[in-house]
């Protein structure tokens, strides 16, 4: 005789309505005699490309404030320290593959004058950066990020709150 426990883990549940099956606490979707997902096109179905995860190159205290996809290539992340006061900005590729042309750009955007941007350029097989800037109160930050020919620009983002 099968305990009560091994029972209900046998049990396979169908969701009316939602797609999914549950069996023994897991939920998958379920597929039509035809092989689809009620619901899912074929296009949601298909496995996107990874995303690339911060990788700490800022290091400890930073956390991730804004981030952005390049194309399918990998992710530019804007990263804050509320000790420091800084912003660090790193460029993050999907997977590591053979050098390719890369760059980690930040800069503080001030009223009345032109920073220069921190900028880290070259190739490189994982990620570019880190670069880093003072964020410097009330002020708004301009950072970006490139892998190959692609490029990730947002200029006037992130701005510190005036005290």
């Amino acid at each position: 005789m099968r305990s009560k426990s091994a029972a209900l883990a046998a049990v396979t549940l169908f969701v009316a309505g939602t797609g999914l099956m549950t069996t023994a606490g897991s939920a998958s979707a379920a597929t039509t005699a035809t092989g689809t997902t009620p619901g899912v096109t074929a296009a949601a179905a298909a496995s996107p490309a990874p995303k690339a995860a911060y990788n700490g190159a800022c290091g400890a205290g930073y956390s991730v404030v804004n981030s952005a996809g390049i194309a399918d290539l990998g992710t530019v992340f804007l990263t804050y320290n509320s000790k420091s006061g800084k912003n660090c900005v790193v460029t993050v590729r999907n997977a590591k593959d053979d050098p390719i042309h890369m760059a980690a750009t930040v800069r503080v955007l001030l009223d009345d004058e032109e920073t220069e941007p921190v900028v880290d350029e070259g190739e490189f097989t994982t990620y570019a950066g880190p670069v880093y800037v003072e964020e410097g109160t009330g002020h708004c930050i301009e950072w970006s990020g490139v892998i190959g020919d692609e490029e990730y620009f947002n200029s006037g983002s992130n701005c510190g709150v005036r005290k």
